[in-house]
């Protein structure tokens, strides 16, 4: 039997600092990796995270459509910032708009005056076609010259038909040509069952027999379509009320008696005998609509508490009732919603605290959203569910330095109010909170030294 062989002094604590070094070897891995699941968020899909919903608070119930007892063909309510549908009935279904057709004609006349194509005190010289208009019009001779504001007022306030070619003839050329910009505008505007033969709303059998189209069609729009055109004349031309509000109007000096404002609802109106009973807090415009095949329709728009919703009712029976509908649709509206910001700006996203920044100072920055988030909600709502899906961009794009304020990605917020079939949706970016600086050269080089030496623990590890 051979002796054992006695160690030195100096191979004991050789021996021992490797033992210890093998040991934390090991032990390293682990620990991150126990460390990397606790702090790593839930993932639903690849580069997706959705954050948790608060928890559900009851509101008030919204009352039903059919509750109302609406009598008109179709009726919408919409609310234009957040383009959420509050009340929809039969609002899809084409129909013939009468006069609000003109809404479109003072969208594009607008837009005419203020990319400086025309001016509002531009002169017009009046041809035969706006001359030989019938129905609603200020009895305009071939050769009268006024200018665009005051045909502008005449089509606006009096539903003019005259006023309302001659506009369109100045704009485009002609009525048709300015029918073909119509007819396009429609579609970029998202309108899905408009469609224009001309600029006034009349029937084609009621246009002047040389100016018809030779297609035998006519003018249609469902409610919602009215309702779409309404939310870009609110939102591109807030100047619109300069023109809608005006309640009377004498168009020549020699003229007898004024034009009246169709609008009957008209806040201002609550001081007229003849329509105080018809008169709606807030309401500062929009546009009338009568013929034989339109019945009554009127898109209506009021604001109350900084909130504007746009409403438009066709097929009314009477004058009269196309008014006492739109209280009702506009009621609806006010009574039971609100906008609500359910998100502030710079906010913080569960679980989405921190993106992984690579070569930085840091190996994460933190991030916040760039702008916050309004939905419409029932009134009384206070903690909304709302749904949040993060995507945040490919990590190997995201290399120091970062300026702060960067965009990184971006958070999606949904929402649906219970019973109603639309669901709001939003998104807004992702940014750095802070600017991720690069780290210095030393740095990063022990870092790629304690990545390789992870690795390889890690591949040591798996071994066992």
């Amino acid at each position: 039997m051979k002796a054992k062989r006695k160690l030195s002094s100096k191979q004991i604590v050789i021996k021992t600092a490797t033992v210890g070094l093998l040991l934390n070897m090991l032990a390293f891995p682990a620990a991150s990796a126990m460390a990397e699941a606790v702090t790593k968020p839930a993932t639903t899909e690849a580069g997706t995270k959705a954050a948790a919903a608060p928890a559900k608070t009851a509101a008030a119930k919204i009352p039903s459509v059919e509750s109302l007892g609406l009598n008109v063909k179709s009726a919408v309510l919409i609310e234009p910032t957040t383009g959420e549908v509050l009340l929809s009935f039969n609002a899809d279904q084409a129909m013939p708009p009468a006069s609000m057709t003109k809404m479109m004609t003072e969208y594009l006349v607008t837009e005419a005056v203020n990319s400086g194509k025309i001016s509002w005190d531009q002169k017009v010289a009046i041809q035969e076609n706006a001359s030989k208009q019938i129905g609603s019009r200020i009895f305009l001779a071939a050769g009268d010259e006024h200018t665009v504001k005051e045909l502008y007022i005449a089509m606006a306030v009096g539903s003019a038909n005259d006023a309302t070619v001659a506009l369109a003839e100045l704009v485009a050329g002609s009525e048709q040509q300015f029918v073909t910009q119509m007819n396009e505008t429609a579609q970029k505007m998202g309108m899905k069952t408009a469609y224009f033969i001309n600029s006034t709303g009349l029937d084609r059998k009621d246009m002047p027999a040389k100016y018809r189209p030779e297609e035998d069609r006519e003018t249609v729009m469902s409610a919602m379509d009215a309702a779409i055109l309404a939310k870009y004349i609110v939102t591109d031309h807030p100047e619109f009320t300069d023109f809608t509000t005006i309640q009377s109007y004498k168009f020549r000096e020699r003229d007898s008696k004024p034009m009246i404002n169709y609008n009957w609802m008209l806040e201002a109106n609550k001081n007229i005998p003849n329509f105080k009973a018809y008169a709606y807090p807030g309401l500062d415009g929009l546009k009338t609509g009568h013929t034989t095949n339109a019945g009554n329709c009127f898109t209506g728009t009021a604001v109350r508490d900084g909130m504007r919703l746009i409403s438009v009712v066709m097929g009314a029976d009477s004058e009269a009732h196309r008014f006492t509908e739109t209280k009702k649709v506009l009621d609806f509206g006010f009574n039971n919603f609100e906008i609500k910001q359910v998100v502030a700006p710079k906010a913080v996203i569960a679980g989405t605290e921190t993106v992984p920044v690579l070569k930085g100072k840091n190996k994460e920055v933190s991030v916040v959203t760039d702008a916050g988030v309004t939905f419409m909600v029932p009134k009384g709502t206070v903690s909304p569910q709302i749904k949040t899906t993060v995507v945040t961009n490919d990590p190997a794009t995201l290399v120091a330095p970062i300026a702060g304020a960067s965009k990184v990605g971006k958070v999606t917020y949904s929402y649906k109010i219970e019973g109603m079939n639309q669901t709001q949706e939003k998104t807004v970016n992702l940014i750095t909170a802070e600017e991720a600086e690069k780290a210095g050269w030393f740095k990063l080089l022990l870092r790629a030294i304690g990545d390789f030496f992870g690795d390889l623990f890690k591949g040591i590890k798996n071994l066992f």
